[in-house]
């Protein structure tokens, strides 16, 4: 069962966060400003409707951790890092890139990847 006045205090970190007022939050998941008054204040619980458009909205918040504290926030995202050489080098040629005498000179260029699907080219 949820704890409203935890829950409100979860809120509270939430629009922290993403610099919201109680008004931006309610305009953002469309929803009265009324129901976010009554939530911050504890008064209410949230439905399951209002919990789901601030997951929709806010993909960095977590379901467990918004209705009962557990969990994290903003939400860890795991992903699979991709390998930067082939799993079986067994047929690689003895002068390849896996070399362990390479200098800084070897390296033609690093990308950075962003979350927010931009990147970075960077050369040496």
């Amino acid at each position: 069962m949820v704890n409203n006045i935890e829950f409100s205090e979860r809120l509270k970190k939430v629009m922290n966060h993403y610099g919201l007022t109680a008004t931006a939050l309610a305009d953002s998941i469309e929803v009265q400003r009324s129901s976010i008054s009554h939530l911050l204040s504890g008064r209410n619980k949230p439905s399951l409707d209002f919990v789901l458009k601030v997951l929709e909205e806010y993909q960095e918040v977590e379901l467990y951790w918004l209705l009962n504290g557990k969990g994290s926030f903003p939400k860890v995202v795991k992903t699979d890092t991709p390998t930067l050489f082939p799993v079986d080098s067994t047929n690689l040629p003895s002068d390849s890139y896996l070399s362990k005498n390479q200098t800084e000179d070897d390296i033609e260029k690093i990308i950075v990847f962003y979350k927010n699907g931009t990147f970075k080219n960077y050369k040496p």
